[in-house]
């Protein structure tokens, strides 16, 4: 098993030292769902809310998000993003579907900047509605899929 990498022998936490990792192209793929009630999945597709375009706030919110990954988490490299894209997609009549794609070329992976995205985007539906349906729910966070630096690709396999 890879060790955790934050701590340092003694336990203390670090900052890890990324200076002598090559330059590469990484890539970052996260997907999250919001379960609603149907209702207020209609309203959200047919930007019916008088708060406005739900998908467009919460797109623009996973990339400010993804953005500023480093200032949130507290071992997290602040990175340059080459570029952040947000996709969501009605699964069925209640849940909608957020999945996010970060890309960098650097030091270290963007893992955590794709799962930021998603999961503050789908905080944003949450806030948009909240006023037509408490009841939602925040699932299914997950890494979906990685590419580059020294630990090499990972995808999840559906349903495992």
């Amino acid at each position: 098993m890879a060790e955790l990498t934050h701590f340092d022998e003694r336990g203390a936490s670090r900052m890890v030292d990324v200076s002598a990792k090559p330059v590469t192209l990484r890539s970052a793929t996260a997907s999250g769902h919001v379960v609603m009630k149907p209702e207020t999945l209609a309203l959200i597709l047919d930007r019916g809310l008088t708060k406005g375009d739900v998908i467009e706030v919460a797109r623009l919110a996973g990339i400010l998000a993804a953005k500023k990954t480093g200032d949130l988490i507290p071992l997290c490299h602040p990175i340059g993003l080459d570029a952040v894209s947000l996709d969501f997609e009605p699964l069925d009549e209640q849940t909608l579907r957020i999945s996010a794609t970060a890309l960098v070329t650097g030091r270290t992976g963007v893992e955590m900047e794709a799962l930021t995205a998603v999961t503050v985007a789908a905080l944003t539906v949450y806030d948009m509605c909240k006023a037509i349906d408490r009841g939602m729910v925040i699932s299914q966070v997950q890494l979906i899929a990685k590419s580059g630096g020294r630990s090499g690709d990972f995808r999840r396999v559906p349903n495992a």
